[in-house]
């Protein structure tokens, strides 16, 4: 049976009365061959999704389609006819493959025009670059009849969002993620926020976690879930981390607040040892460095099997110089020696992947550069197991000046990148449990 257009639409909104406030369900959908083929991994739908639900939208589906145009036709009329809103990444250059708009235009029975202010910035491109432009690099400025043109601040493609009253909104983005990410944050999500505001206010609390997995988290935390209208809790399970995002729906930010501060009591209360922050972009490494420069303390670290990864981590914070002198890169049994000073008796005795070399490392360390703190690692990233220990075994040591020198065991299950990864993000857990 065919149903009629305008059926749908009454029925759409005869459910947003029922159920009290709009309610939008989403689709994102990634083009490219590329990722087809497994060349490339597609990123930029995870971004989008996250982002989607700050503003409180739902995600139903997620897709991936090549470069053909008959292919992208058939997904996008499958998305509008179950979405709301579908939001497309990809698709937007100048090659004969980049199809997006043009398919997505095609759809809407929609023409493309040139944004004007984006053809004069692609000519400036080419002119600073003493390049000829081609015709087809116009097709980078032309967005679809009747959308807001996005512009593009790190890149030259601009993006689309067009609104349809009594059908589907569409928004596309590029491809290239820091492109994508960029204007999504900048553009799209802002006016998203304001097409989609409706009666009802909506805010996003991002809880972070670090000690514990998904799987314990959720069991812990499993009535509350299962419980859940307003606000709702979705967990996402990423690399040596857990975040729970909580989103709260009221009459005004006064009210969410007090939602979402209640039910972040209640979840305190039962896994708070293992929160250690909120926000996108408060990390463990930001934390802890945050966490020393408030209190003027310092830190310094040494490290064989993760080969300067925890410094790395320290100097990609902005301030880090101030509670970050220096620490050291020691590979090889003999550089622990030259470089720390640690006697070849005590490594020949334990070997390199122990407890004593581990608090050795820590504690010469910190009283060579002379720090507050000082945190060391060594063990077997693997694959191969070294000393007789299996890949994967990681001592941390740790030194403090109000502290007796210690050094923990720990055995993680994974591939060499993943061991090593894994101590860092551990080894700042450690300084954050001291911290307080």
């Amino acid at each position: 049976m065919k149903i009629n257009n305008n059926f749908l639409i009454k029925m759409r909104l005869f459910c947003v009365i029922l159920i009290g406030g709009i309610k939008m369900h989403a689709e994102v959908i990634a083009v490219g061959t590329e990722m087809l083929l497994g060349e490339i991994t597609d990123t930029n739908s995870q971004v989008i999704s996250e982002g989607l639900a700050d503003l409180g939208i739902n995600v139903f589906y997620h897709n991936l389609v090549g470069d053909n145009e008959s292919r992208m036709a058939e997904v996008i009329r499958l998305a509008a006819s179950r979405s709301d809103l579908v939001v497309i990444s990809g698709g937007l250059g100048p090659t004969p493959d980049d199809l997006t708009k043009q398919v997505v235009a095609r759809y809407l029975g929609r023409d493309l025009i040139v944004d004007e202010k984006a053809m004069t910035k692609i000519k400036d491109f080419f002119a600073r670059r003493e390049r000829d432009m081609t015709p087809n690099n116009k097709v980078q400025a032309m967005y679809i009849d009747g959308a807001v043109s996005l512009q593009n601040e790190v890149g030259l493609a601009v993006g689309n969002y067009y609104h349809d009253e009594q059908g589907t909104d569409f928004l596309l983005l590029p491809g290239l993620p820091h492109e994508m990410k960029s204007m999504f944050e900048t553009k799209a999500k802002p006016l998203l926020a304001q097409q989609y505001k409706g009666q009802q206010v909506l805010n996003s609390r991002l809880l972070r976690f670090f000690g514990i997995g998904e799987s314990n988290l959720v069991t812990k935390l499993s009535d509350l879930i299962e419980k859940q209208k307003n606000p709702t809790i979705a967990p996402y399970a990423k690399e040596n981390e857990v975040t729970l995002r909580l989103t709260a729906s009221g009459s005004s930010d006064v009210d969410d607040q007090e939602l979402l501060d209640e039910l972040e009591a209640k979840i305190q209360k039962r896994v708070g040892q293992y929160l250690y922050g909120h926000g996108e972009n408060n990390s463990l490494p930001s934390v802890v460095v945050n966490k020393l420069r408030k209190r003027g303390l310092t830190l310094s670290a040494s490290e064989s099997l993760t080969g300067g990864s925890f410094q790395a981590a320290i100097t990609a914070i902005p301030g880090a110089s101030n509670v970050f002198p220096g620490g050291f890169v020691t590979y090889a049994a003999e550089q622990k020696e030259q470089l720390l000073h640690i006697d070849p008796k005590l490594i020949e005795q334990y070997g390199v992947v122990s407890e004593e070399t581990a608090g050795a490392m820590a504690e010469q360390t910190r009283q060579i550069i002379k720090t507050d703190y000082a945190v060391s690692f060594t063990g077997a990233a693997g694959p191969d197991p070294l000393e007789g220990q299996s890949a994967g075994t990681v001592w941390i040591g740790l030194a403090g000046k109000d502290m007796p020198t210690r050094a923990k065991l720990y055995h993680f299950p994974y591939d060499r990148q993943r061991v090593r990864s894994s101590a860092v993000m551990t080894g700042f857990g450690l300084l954050n449990d001291v911290l307080g």
